[in-house]
Formats: structure tokens, sequence, C-alpha cells
């Protein structure tokens, strides 16, 4: 009698309770609530410096939109349900210095709501010179030479010195065409003895006669050496009085640099018998009380240290490899010395990075040695003002002992891929000694006018009439 009332009170304690709960097998579904305001998933984002996928949900009272976004961020939408709608956000990496910050701006009607998204970029390396060499690596270096060094070491870190490269290289025209477009002369002009080895009486230049450079410099201007050094074609080319038969490009000469050093050879006849028509010009200078910044065998590596594809050196001096070319610094170095020039500041150019640190390893091994090298430059054409500043600072770290300066400069390619103004390079760290400006055939230069005149605002950028007498 027990049980059987117990199991009926059971049953009925059952049956209410289905009853309350509605009693149906598929109750009616819940519609929400349209809501009345946006409701973000997050309010902020922060992206690492390679960048990432993101989901932002967003809550509204009709189907939201972007209204406004960062232009390196892709949105793309999702589906719009139950009021929701779920973006995915794609950043992509971030290769400069600093935090690029922006907004990313959602409407539904009326109603706005941001979200704040920040980046971090690559961090600034750091710059360590370390005890910079006071003195020159020539031995009883000219006292004009080492007045110039002073000069430079005085101001380096806090002011650069402007140059640009000579036309035809032995005059003075592509400055002058500075002057008229900005009403300064650069404060230093470079010579190249690119056609030295051209016959005298060629009726077109003469680098006996030093003219040009001790017209620059008693006008108080430095004076820069450098040599593309040519050579003949083969053995049998006779180079003619136009400046035919010669070249620099190791593909389109037999001359190989190791045979210039070995006695007997053509080649080391020829690199000898040059080497005297260019020490020459240097002793008359040394005579005249004219010092200069010399940078030969510019660019030795070139595209040697190439790891995306087979690279190689654009020049013969660098085309095998770094043990020959250090030889035939070395040789030129001794060689000049035997001649009593003192009057030279030696400069080194590194090929570096060619600012893409993914694509090319150092060039080190070419280094002749804090011994036979007083500063170190880098050429640079095109690029920006970061990529500019991690190169210098990788070269400052790398030869702590040196001056680094930008050895020359100009657009990339084309005038549509120009190099960073020097103040942008500055404000980021790039703090060259000096920088050299690149010509065209035209007399023009590589960089705009108003490039020019951006460098020639800034009070640590010293113009010729800047400079005290050297």
């Amino acid at each position: 009698m027990y049980r059987s009332l117990r199991t009926t009170t059971l049953t009925a304690v059952a049956l209410a309770l289905l009853w309350a709960c509605g009693g149906k097998d598929n109750p009616e579904p819940v519609t929400p609530q349209a809501p009345t305001g946006i409701t973000l998933s997050q309010q902020s984002l922060a992206v690492p410096q390679e960048g990432g996928t993101y989901t932002l949900t967003v809550t509204a009272p009709q189907r939201p939109s972007v209204r406004s976004k960062p232009s390196w961020v892709t949105v793309q939408d999702g589906l719009y349900k139950d009021y929701k709608l779920t973006y995915t956000l794609t950043v992509p990496a971030y290769g400069e210095y600093g935090t690029r910050r922006d907004e990313i701006t959602v409407a539904s009607g009326s109603l706005t709501a941001v979200v704040t998204i920040e980046q971090q970029g690559r961090a600034k390396p750091p710059v360590n010179p370390t005890d910079i060499a006071t003195s020159l690596v020539t031995s009883n270096a000219a006292a004009e030479a080492q007045v110039l060094y002073d000069y430079l070491y005085a101001n380096y870190g806090k002011k650069i010195v402007s140059s640009v490269m000579a036309d035809v290289a032995w005059n003075n025209d592509v400055a002058a065409t500075v002057f008229q477009k900005t009403g300064k002369y650069p404060a230093s002009n470079c010579y190249d003895f690119i056609h030295i080895q051209v016959p005298d009486g060629n009726g077109w230049i003469n680098y006996s006669d030093i003219t040009p450079v001790t017209t620059w410099h008693d006008a108080n201007g430095i004076v820069s050496l450098m040599w593309h050094f040519n050579v003949p074609l083969s053995e049998e080319t006779t180079i003619g009085r136009d400046g035919s038969g010669c070249t620099c490009s190791p593909d389109k000469t037999t001359f190989k640099g190791s045979n210039a050093l070995k006695d007997g050879t053509w080649e080391n006849q020829y690199f000898y018998a040059q080497m005297d028509r260019v020490a020459s010009v240097i002793l008359q200078l040394q005579e005249a009380g004219i010092a200069a910044l010399w940078r030969p065998f510019h660019e030795a590596a070139g595209n040697y240290y190439a790891t995306a594809y087979n690279g190689a050196a654009w020049f013969w001096w660098g085309a095998e490899g770094p043990e020959v070319f250090r030889k035939l610094w070395n040789a030129m170095y001794d060689y000049f010395d035997s001649k009593g020039i003192r009057n030279l500041i030696w400069v080194w150019t590194a090929q570096n990075y060619n600012g893409d640190m993914s694509s090319y390893n150092s060039d080190e091994d070419y280094y002749p040695g804090d011994s036979r090298v007083d500063m170190v430059a880098r050429d640079l054409y095109g690029g920006s003002a970061q990529d500019c500043a991690l190169e210098f600072a990788q070269l400052q770290n790398t030869y702590s002992h040196k001056m680094i300066s930008l050895g020359e400069c100009g657009w990339g390619g084309s005038a549509a891929n120009p190099i960073a103004t020097i103040p942008a390079q500055w404000a980021e760290g790039a703090l060259w000694s000096s920088f050299m400006v690149w010509y065209t055939g035209s007399k023009s230069y590589m960089v705009s006018d108003d490039w020019w005149k951006a460098a020639f605002a800034q009070d640590y950028v010293l113009t010729r009439d800047q400079l005290p007498t050297i």
C-alpha cells in the first residue's frame, strides 16, 4: 500500500514539472533582443613586428561596416547573424623602426565604434663607436692630411660634410650646378681617375693639369679622389685615345687581379704602370699642399655575398674573392708609400648588405684591416631612412674604430626610387661623416634639387662656405 502511494505521488510530480516547462518536445527559439549600441570584442589590438591574423567581433543593431582603416590592415567580412559579425583582420610584417598606430572605425547606421591598432616595428640597432683612431695609418702623414682628418674627427656624429661627384672626373661642373640650384657649394668635390689609362694628348682630359683641383682647394673646398681602375680587354688590346678598349667589368676582360701581383705578367706590368700615372698626379697635389680623401677599389664585393641567387663581384678587383682583393689593396698601399705619398686618407668601401640582410651576407672578409684603412664608406642607391640607418649602425658596430661615411648615393635604378633625404637619415641615426651624391651624364645629379635644398637647410650639414682653412 505504501509503495503504490509513493509511486503515484512521484508520477504526479513529474507530470506537473513537465507541464510547467511547457509540455513540448521542441520549444520555440528565443529571438535575441536587438542591441541599442555597438559592442566590440576588443577595444585595442597590439600586433608584433612579424604581423598576424586576428578576429574582431562586432555586435550592432544593423549590419556593421568598416568606415575607415589603416592602409596596412586587410579586413574581411564574416556573416551577420543574431546581430553579430566577426571580421578577420590581417596585418603584414612591419620592417621600419618605431611603432605605427592607427584606428579602425566600425559603423552601424549612425552609430560608430573605434578599435585602436598598434604594431611594433623593428628595434633601432645601437651604435657603439669605440676609440675611433685619432691618427692616420700612413706613417709620417702630411700635416695637411692630418689636419683634414682632425676636422672630420671633431665633427663626427655632430655634423656631416656634403659632397658631389665630378662629371667626367676632372672638373667642377656638377658642383657649380648644385650652387646654381641652391646658392651653396658642397663642401667636397670628388674626382675620379677613371680615364687615366687613356693615352696622353687625347684632347679631352689631362690629369697632369691639376688646375681644377687646385681651383677647388683654393676656394676652401675639400678634395676627394677615387679610381675606377680600367684595364684592357685583353693583352692584345690597345686602348684608344677616345677611351675605348678598356673596362672595369671582370666578364669583359681577360685581366686577372691575381696575375697583377705576379712579376713578369702583362697584368703586373699594366697594374704598376697605371699606379705610376696616378701616383704622379697625387704627388703633384701633395707638392701643392693638398690632402685628399682617397677611395680606391670601391664596392669590391659587389654581389659576391648574395644568398638569394648566384651573385658575383662587378669589378675585376673583387672578382677573385677577398684574399686577392686584400693583396691588391696592400700592393697599392705599399707602392704609394714607397713613392713618398703622404697626403691621403685611405677610405675602404664596404658592400655590407645592400639594404637586405635576408639576401646578402656581410663582406667583412674584404676589409684590408685597421692598419691599412682610415675610414669606412658605404655606397647606397635608393632606400629608406631606416635602411640607411641600419647600414650605418652595422658598419659602425663592425668597424668601431673607424669613422663611417656615405661614399656614394643617388636614386636606385631611376628617379622613381630616390634615396631618403639627409634630414630623414640623420633623424633615424645615420650619422655619416660625409655624403657624396653621384651624377648623371647631363651634368645633373641623382637626387632632386629639393633633396639638396633640404640637406643644406640643416645646420649640421657642412657646405664649402662653412669650412675653415684646411
